[in-house]
């Protein structure tokens, strides 16, 4: 058991408990809530960067290769079978998604983060336990 995978995989859990906290299943009092969305961006960030931490460390244990991004991480693990290319996408378009919210290089579309907390938080869960039998 790899204690980076491991510690990085509990903070995906978190970061997903928190978000479903602020979320709430409730998409209309979250769009009028700047603190919910700010709390939810935050989170949907930091499991982003836990799931490249993890990918990127699982490379290097099995020496796979060297990612020259951050969504060459998932592609690598695709490349190897070690992630489905569907998961290896959403995870991409996850990574896409925290460029947007971190380096401001458009305004970030709410209906986009609401999508993605309906839709696609599965993609984090689904990496974790992928992970977790392979180490």
């Amino acid at each position: 058991m790899d204690d980076v995978i491991v510690n990085k995989a509990a903070t995906i859990k978190r970061c997903l408990n928190r978000i479903d906290e602020e979320f709430q299943n409730d998409p209309q009092q979250f769009r009028a809530n700047f603190t919910k969305q700010d709390s939810v961006v935050l989170n949907l960030q930091r499991a982003c960067e836990a799931a490249i931490d993890i990918a990127n460390r699982y490379i290097r244990l099995q020496h796979l290769g060297i990612p020259q991004s951050a969504r060459d991480s998932f592609g690598i693990l695709a490349q190897h079978k070690v992630i489905s290319d569907s998961l290896c996408d959403g995870l991409q378009r996850m990574v896409a998604l925290r460029n947007i919210a971190v380096h401001d290089y458009q305004t970030l579309n709410i209906e986009i983060v609401i999508s993605v907390v309906e839709k696609h938080l599965g993609d984090f869960t689904e990496l974790v336990q992928v992970m977790m039998k392979r180490i």
